[in-house]
């Protein structure tokens, strides 16, 4: 049979274990930051609360995570979502958030691109012709995240901004014995997660002009606590965190954008405080964090029989 495109064009799976469902996903990027979503092939997350569902899959679905984040199919930098219902009222869907080590508490970026396929797949109503945003409430490991996604015909467009779970500093000025460089003090905030925050300049290094891979060298001895990554975009969170770091030290009033340019691609997120609150016994702020999410494609993963790589592997 003369093989003509028009052949290769019909949707077929190739040659896997029956026994297998494949793992169809959405892909997306916000600001270069991969998203991998997860519509159809994972296994029922068993669980009463998203934080019991998220044991679940640690301890009995983590191949899922494996086959999707790893190599082959995926890379040490990818991220994913798996959707599952929320036991919040007010939550329009609940998600675990997947990446190459495990299961995060919140994903800045995934939120700003699960907004936008929230409106477009329907898993929220658009709103009427007349307004031109749509609000989707995700239920995150963290908390409830609302986003904000622009619209127009039902369809999503432009940005989308999200405002945080309360963002708090947990401490400033907190010495890490460095190798190499010394005591060298750091700020730990929260945004959904912890980072550590310290001046690229205290190790010697310009954030706009260093290869990344000194970037990532020197971040990963500053503390082993500290997970070393650089990433694509300013990432959601790691704004959340910023914006609360610098509210607290009074280098911003509410309502001040600051934006936050990645060195890697050049993708800008802002950020701003738009409401104070409290997180126990922290003073603490809601953050406003907007950027840009665009979809990249469509797969569908499968598992060949006798594969010896099925599950993945990651490069050293």
């Amino acid at each position: 049979m003369q093989m003509t495109e028009s052949t290769l064009a019909v949707p077929r799976l190739p040659p896997h274990d029956p026994g297998t469902p494949a793992l169809s996903v959405v892909d997306m990027h916000t600001g270069g930051e991969p998203l991998r979503i997860v519509l159809a092939g994972c296994p029922e997350v068993v669980g009463p609360t998203l934080l019991a569902k998220r044991r679940y899959m640690r301890q009995h679905l983590d191949h899922v995570r494996r086959r999707l984040m790893y190599e082959p199919r995926g890379h040490r930098d990818m991220y994913g979502a798996v959707l599952v219902p929320s036991e919040l009222p007010d939550a329009h869907l609940g998600v675990l958030f997947l990446h190459n080590e495990g299961y995060s508490s919140m994903c800045g970026h995934a939120v700003l691109a699960l907004g936008r396929f929230a409106l477009d797949f329907g898993l929220v109503s658009a709103p009427p012709a007349s307004v031109h945003e749509a609000r989707v409430n995700i239920h995150c490991p963290c908390g409830l995240v609302a986003a904000f996604v622009e619209c127009e015909g039902g369809r999503s467009r432009g940005p989308v901004r999200f405002h945080s779970v309360p963002a708090f500093v947990l401490a400033t000025d907190v010495l890490v014995d460095v190798p190499g460089h010394g005591k060298v003090a750091v700020d730990i905030a929260y945004g959904g997660a912890f980072y550590a925050f310290l001046s690229a300049e205290k190790l010697g290094l310009d954030v706009c002009s260093a290869k990344t891979r000194d970037l990532v060298d020197a971040a990963s001895t500053v503390t082993e606590a500290v997970k070393a990554q650089v990433d694509r975009s300013p990432t959601g969170s790691g704004v959340t965190a910023r914006i609360a770091l610098q509210y607290h030290k009074g280098l911003l009033e509410l309502n001040q954008t600051r934006a936050f340019k990645s060195s890697a691609t050049g993708s800008v997120f802002t950020g701003k405080a738009v409401r104070e609150a409290k997180c126990g016994d922290f003073n603490a702020v809601i953050v406003e964090v907007s950027g840009q999410a665009h979809y990249t494609g469509t797969a569908s993963f499968i598992v060949e029989d006798g594969d010896p790589l099925k599950d993945g592997f990651l490069l050293k």
